[in-house]
């Protein structure tokens, strides 16, 4: 599976990445935020991961562009964000996010969302 990270932070990006590889996601493509990532987006992405807080356009301005758009409205999106509040997590899951999780997080935690996403369960923080 193809998956797209989002993130303004090369740091964050290369954790993200890292994990996603030990947890045995090892097609990744990054992008630095929600700009590039439309620009890098092709019909091979199946799963994007995107912070919520980056220049150029936000994660949350990304997940509104992908679900109002035909092509890329079904891509399952997972939200990473230090915004830990019930309000920002409830407006990202009504923006179209699959699912959220709160940094920092563990390689586990990042695999049982993405499981989540995959089999169809319900987004939660």
């Amino acid at each position: 599976m193809k998956i797209l990270v989002v993130d303004d932070s090369a740091t964050m990006r290369r954790i993200l990445v890292n994990s996603l590889q030990r947890i045995g996601y090892g097609e990744c493509v990054e992008a630095s935020d929600g700009r590039e990532a439309v620009e890098k987006l092709d019909a091979s992405v199946q799963f994007i991961i995107t912070d919520w807080n980056m220049p150029n356009m936000s994660g949350l301005e990304l997940t509104r562009v992908l679900r109002a758009h035909p092509e890329w409205k079904a891509i399952p999106i997972l939200m990473v964000s230090t915004r830990s509040v019930k309000e920002d997590i409830m407006t990202a899951i009504q923006a179209g996010v699959n699912n959220y999780i709160v940094k920092p997080f563990t390689p586990q935690v990042l695999k049982e969302k993405i499981d989540a996403v995959i089999s169809g369960a319900v987004a939660a923080a």
